[in-house]
This record gives structure tokens, sequence and C-alpha cells, in this order.
């Protein structure tokens, strides 16, 4: 099976997404990446709206990214399109589209009716990343409730860009880690609360860096009571210091509705010990006390890394279990292969349902 993978990415991102795509493929399954970025600024179309607006003024980048997204299904024979998180593609366009369509969701419910359930009845599956969704529902059963004709949980997973794959597990936990506490990632409005009051406890011993501004800094300090400035980094210096790191605090944007983010896999693959929010749903990822440990309230959340930080050899022990477990279970060639058998049922699903329906209708 041929299976083309587009994603939007940029720089640093772009290259490793499509060099470790493609190293994924075996004589099963072939992946081809397709990096539909350039095309569109993707905050052209980051709402359903704003594609179905470029779609109807036909758009040049737009019908630029059909022309030479038809042309590679052509060239690869492709069997199956997996669309990563923004989709491009507007429904009318995909439904003369003939292969199988499967989106994949990235972002959670805070970006869900903006980027995912405008576009369900378009793709004939859907790959979720998390099980959580809302108090109401989870994510499997909102995502039926809207009409997906099939979704399946397939969690994100860890490159090999984001981690020293040359490394042993003995080298690798017995680095010395002069950083007690750390938070790598973007300083959302719904993670500042925790982020501040977390600093005002901790002090020094927490590092705070993510993707930010200086309206963002400025809005933070001001809002908290200067808890600190946060200073972004680049993609390439994030392993080095996942690497000085004892302690990693994985806050999510609603909490334990939107467990699952790329940083709850960077930060074991480093042999970082992870404490996270998720609630119930930490376990469909980790054993939790095992792999992982799991917070509720702010003062539960300090508590735990005070405790921690007081014991190397329980730190380590967790911090060993999950890095056992991303290597084992998350990798990104692990995880390819995996949404390919899911495709592939998929598929076999919806050609029995066809035959079925043909019969019924010869009858």
């Amino acid at each position: 099976m041929r299976i083309l993978y587009s994603f939007n990415k940029r720089g640093f991102e772009a290259d490793y997404w499509a060099r470790e795509i493609a190293a994924a493929s075996n004589e099963r399954h072939v992946f081809i990446p397709f990096n539909h970025e350039p095309y569109v600024p993707t905050r052209l179309y980051v709402r359903a709206q704003l594609l179905d607006n470029l779609y109807h003024d036909r758009h040049s980048g737009l019908m630029r990214l059909y022309h030479d997204f038809e042309a590679l299904l052509a060239r690869h024979a492709i069997d199956a399109v997996i669309v990563d998180n923004q989709n491009p593609y507007h429904p009318d366009y995909l439904r003369n589209i003939s292969v199988y369509k499967v989106l994949r969701t990235s972002d959670g419910p805070i970006a869900a009716y903006d980027r995912d359930f405008a576009y369900l009845h378009a793709f004939d599956h859907v790959l979720y990343h998390s099980p959580a969704y809302s108090r109401d529902f989870s994510m499997e059963e909102k995502l039926h409730y809207c009409g997906a004709k099939r979704a399946d949980f397939w969690p994100l997973g860890i490159f090999q860009a984001n981690y020293d794959p040359s490394m042993s597990e003995s080298e690798l936990f017995h680095r010395d880690r002069d950083i007690d506490v750390l938070f790598v990632g973007t300083m959302h409005i719904n993670k500042m609360p925790v982020l501040a009051a977390l600093k005002k406890e901790l002090g020094s011993k927490l590092r705070l860096h993510g993707l930010t501004n200086l309206k963002r800094n400025v809005y933070f300090n001001v809002r908290y009571g200067f808890p600190g400035w946060v200073r972004p980094i680049p993609f390439d210096q994030y392993v080095p210091l996942y690497q000085r790191t004892k302690i990693g605090v994985n806050i999510h944007n609603r909490g334990d509705d939107s467990v699952g983010n790329y940083r709850l896999f960077d930060l074991p693959a480093n042999g970082v010990m992870q404490i996270s929010d998720g609630g119930e749903y930490l376990e469909r990822f980790f054993h939790v006390g095992e792999e992982i440990e799991r917070y509720g309230a702010l003062d539960d959340l300090v508590a735990k890394i005070k405790w921690y930080l007081d014991r190397p050899q329980e730190r380590v022990r967790i911090a060993q279990g999950g890095h056992r477990r991303v290597l084992a279970d998350y990798r990104i060639a692990q995880l390819l292969q995996r949404a390919a058998d899911l495709i592939e049922r998929g598929m076999s699903s919806q050609k029995a349902v066809t035959r079925i329906d043909r019969q019924r209708t010869a009858q």
C-alpha cells in the first residue's frame, strides 16, 4: 500500500518530518511525504470558513497545491492519503479524489470546531491523537456524533530528530542533569496561571522556555505579577536542554480534556522524568507511577516535584520506565506502520459495506 502523508511544517521541522516519514517505508507500506505548507499561508485557512473563502475565490496558491497534489497521487499510484492537522483540502474538492482519505487530528478540542468537525464528511477515516474531549464525550464518541465514518485512536510520538537514538540508556541516565524542573512549550493563555504560580513557588529551580513573543511576555508578567521573562529557543536546542533536565512538567491547553501533545513523548525519550496533567486518560499513554507521574491541582504538582527532587532513585526509576515505553511503542516509524494497518482495515471494511450495498440494490 502506498500512502501520501500531507502535512504543514517549516524549516527544521519540515526537513525531519519529510525525512522520517519517507524512512518509515518498508516492503508492505510506502510513505510519500508532501509538505503543503509552502503553497498557502496557514493563517489564511486556520478555520474551515476561511478555507471555504479561498476555495470559492479559486486562490492561486490553493489551486497550485491541488494541481501538485493530484500529480503526486498519479505519479506514485497512491492508495490512501493522510492529511495532518491543518487541512487545506476543501470538502467539495475532495469529493472528486478517489483515494482513501484520512484526516489526522492533533490539536484537540480547542481547534476541533475550526479544523476538524467541519471536514468529517469529506474523509473516510479519522485518526485522533487523544481519547480526551470533554466532560460529556470522549473524542471517539464526539467524532461519531459529528458524523465520522470511522475513527481510531492513533497517538503522537517521537521523531528521531527530537532525541538522540545513538545514545544508550546507560549514557543517557548517567549524564549530569543540572536543571531541576523545565517547561518548554507554547505560552498559551490557558497555561499561564499554572506556570506563573509554579515559577513563584519554585523560583530558579524552574526554567521556562517556549514559543512566545514580546506581547505575550508583557501580558504574562503584568497579569501574573512578574513571574519571569520566557525566552524562546530554536527547535535544535530542545534535545540538549532536555538532556540536562531532571523533571519535565507537561501542561495541556484544556488540562485533562486535551492530553496527548508531542511533549508527552519528547520528555521521556530524553530521559526526563515527566509529571503531567491528563486525569484518567493519561493511562492510555503510560503507566502512571511507573512511566509517568500525574498531578491534579497546583499544590499536588508542587508537592510531587519537591518529593521527586528529594528522591533521585524514584525519579530515575520513572524516567527510565517512560524512556523504555517511548522507544518500545511511540517511535514515528512504528506509529506510521500502525496507521497503515488501521487504514488497511478501514479500506477492507469500506469495500465490504460497498459490496453489501450493491447486493441489496441488485435484489
